[in-house]
This record gives C-alpha cells, structure tokens and sequence, in this order.
C-alpha cells in the first residue's frame, strides 16, 4: 500500500483529480482533459506522489466505463468504481451544509479509498478475451430488448386495425417477429392489400424469407387467415395507419438483424475461451447463455472468494432484515440485472434438461415457495456449483449436484 489515494470526479470533456495521503491531507487537485495528453498527465502526477510498477495508486471513480477507465485498468493498478449513491452518503460526512463541486467528489472518492478500501470490490482483472465477451454479450440482449420492445409496439399497432394478421400468426412460434411474417406484412401492410395477395404470390414471400418447407399448405393457410371476416378502420385512415406500421416494420427488421448478428459473433468469442466447455456443460446453458454468464462474472478467480459473493452479485441469495424481535428474510433487489435476467432464464431451462434440478424446484414449491421464489432458490443452487466447477476446473456433474435425487433414484430402483 502506497499510503496514497487517488479520486476521480468524471465528466464527459474534463475530469477533476484529487490525491489524498493517509491522514486525508490534499496532496494536489487538478483538472485534466479526457485525452491522451490529460492521461499522460493524471500518470505523471501520479508518479510524482509514489506510483510505480511495483506500488500502483488506487483510484476511485464513480463509473467502471469508458476510455479513462480502461487505460487506468491497463497500468494494472487497482480501479474502484464507486456508486454515485455511496459516494452522496459519504458526501454528507465532510459536510453539512449540502455544498457540492465537482473538485469535492473528487476528494470525497479519494477518502472512501483512505478509510473504506476494503469495503469496497476493484474492478477485476479480467482477460482481454473476456471483456471483449462481456461487450458482445451485453450488446446482444440489449438488442433483444430492443427487438422485443419493437415487437411490442407493432403489435399493438396491428391491434388496433389489422387483427387478421395477428391471428395468422398467433400460433406459430416466434409470431410477428418471424422472418416470413415480416416479409409478408411489408409487401401487404393493410387489410386491403392482403386480401389482393393470391396463393402464388404469397408463396413467392416465403420463398423469399426462406422458407423451404411446406410452403403451398402455408401459402394456402395464410391466404384464408388474411381474408377472413375482421372489423376495419375507413379507408384512408386505414392507408396511414399501413405506413405507420412500414416505418414500426423497419425498426423490427433492424433490432432483428442486430440481434442475430450479434448472437453469432458472441458465440464464435464465446467458444474461444477455456471456460466455456465447463459453462456450458451445466444443463439449460447453451453457448448464447453461457456468454452472458461469462459477460457478467468474468474471468478473474480472485474476484469472488467464495460461493456467497457470488449469488449476491447476481441477487440469487436471499437478505435478512433483522431489528429487536422483527426478522424478514426478503429477495435482494440491489443486483447485476443482467446476470439476474439470464439466471431466471437457465433455471428455467434447467427444469427440463435436469432430473436433479426438477426435483429440486418441485420440493421448494412443496415447502411452500411461489414460483420466482423456487426458480431463484435453484439458480442460488446453480451458482455455488459453477462457483466450484470454475474454482477446481471441473465440469458439472448431477450426481455430485444433487446427490439427493441420485440417492432417492437408486432406492427406488432398489
């Protein structure tokens, strides 16, 4: 430990610098462009107060984004970043009259390191490999949402004068959102045009989209759903309506697009890491989950120290009020998001594709657990055992999982 903190108050153009000792005595302030030239002179303030390879300064910001962060993390110092909401707290220990500047953020950051460092969790140190995963991964359910929220919109715009579309494709998987059905909406956006479409033509669309199977029985179906009796909007309102669903078409197609292309560029990354033979071989990850599980808690071992840590960060593990004679036990709400998101979605999987993990839920729905309830209680299981497998190098095992069901198995057997 150098005896020396450094506190970064970030901005778009300009940053404002602050470097405390360990008595909390200003050593400098300065405000520095975010550029080459104010990073070569944040590194050589830095050097003038201690920083060298073999004791690095820590910093504290209050994101864990961006070009300044990355470069900080790259001298292989130890970069903190910071909750604006933790920083406000601490914020009101320095003063009380409420007073803020940007130079103050500065120097309340570099005190949170003076006083609370070990309060706090370093970025890790991931690899080069797995942040290039983490930015493919994030990227890729971000254009999920997109492509859901477009989705969406669509959808209730066709409500409200095409239902006859809906209906077509109200059994089919993936509905709207199918190539083949957004190909046939945009060459006929209004009930009008779709009635005008013959069996041919609208078997000429699926070819287009790239059907290739079963097409004239589809064709033929498509026609009757699409001339079936619906109520309609007067002509003209019905026309603007139809261009109205063009331009909400366009933005489907392109979040579509982006999502697919996405997927597969972070799954051939995905495949290049050794860790991603033990991801997936847990039961309900395929290679696209499993990324997102890599995105959210990288490569860095040191990162959690035990099972805990982990299903913490990721709001699997359960939190505990307790006050005088009152205790609730509730789920954590403060969570990685995006880990939580895709946790629900392995637990879910894992239902069908494990024996262990299905029996698993179905005895904490007996014990009287709602759904959510039991589906993160499993996922809570799931992560201590990803934490070991990644830990020792191993790949998951059902039996080792859950021994129980293996047990109860055999006796039945027996």
């Amino acid at each position: 430990m150098s005896g020396v903190f450094c506190g970064i108050d970030w901005a778009e153009d300009h940053h404002d610098v602050a470097v405390v000792d360990q008595q909390g005595s200003l050593l400098v302030r300065r405000r520095i462009n975010d550029d080459a030239a104010g990073l070569r002179e944040l590194l050589q303030l830095l050097a003038e107060h201690g920083d060298d390879a073999g004791q690095r300064v820590p910093v504290a910001l209050e994101t864990s984004r961006g070009l300044l962060v990355a470069c900080l993390r790259a001298t292989g110092r130890q970069v903190f970043a910071i909750n604006p909401m933790a920083v406000a707290r601490y914020r009101d220990r320095h003063t009380v009259s409420r007073k803020k500047s940007d130079h103050g953020d500065a120097m309340v950051l570099a005190n949170i390191l003076r006083t609370d460092m070990a309060a706090h969790r370093p970025l890790p140190d991931d690899s080069e490999l797995a942040q290039a995963i983490a930015v493919l991964a994030r990227a890729q359910q971000d254009a999920v949402w997109d492509r859901t929220q477009a989705h969406n919109k669509l959808r209730s715009h066709l409500r409200e004068y095409f239902p006859a579309f809906l209906n077509a494709f109200a059994g089919v998987r993936d509905g709207i959102t199918r190539p083949d059905a957004r190909v046939l909406l945009a060459a006929a956006p209004t009930p009008a045009r779709a009635r005008k479409l013959t069996t041919p033509q609208i078997a000429a669309l699926l070819r287009r989209a790239g059907r290739q199977r079963g097409i004239n029985a589809e064709a033929t179906r498509l026609r009757q759903a699409l001339r079936s009796e619906q109520l309609r909007q007067l002509p003209s309102v019905e026309d603007a309506m139809g261009t109205r669903t063009l331009a909400l078409l366009r933005a489907l197609d392109a979040a579509a697009t982006s999502a697919a292309e996405l997927a597969d560029a972070t799954e051939q990354a995905f495949e290049q890491h050794p860790d991603a033979e033990i991801i997936t071989s847990f039961a309900g990850l395929a290679q696209l989950t499993g990324a997102r599980i890599l995105a959210e808690i990288g490569d860095d071992r040191s990162r959690f120290t035990d099972p805990r840590a982990l299903k913490a960060y990721a709001g699997a593990a359960p939190i505990t009020r307790a006050s005088g004679k009152t205790t609730a036990v509730l789920h954590r709400r403060v969570k990685n998001q995006r880990l939580a998101t895709t946790g629900y979605l392995w637990a879910f999987a894992a239902l069908s594709a494990s024996r262990g993990a299905r029996t698993h839920y179905d005895r904490r729905r007996a014990a009287g657990d709602r759904h959510a309830a039991a589906q993160r209680n499993l996922f809570n299981r799931l992560l201590g055992c990803l934490h070991h497998c990644l830990q020792t190098g191993q790949r998951y095992n059902e039996a080792t999982a859950f021994p129980t069901t293996q047990t109860e198995e055999q006796g039945a057997a027996a």
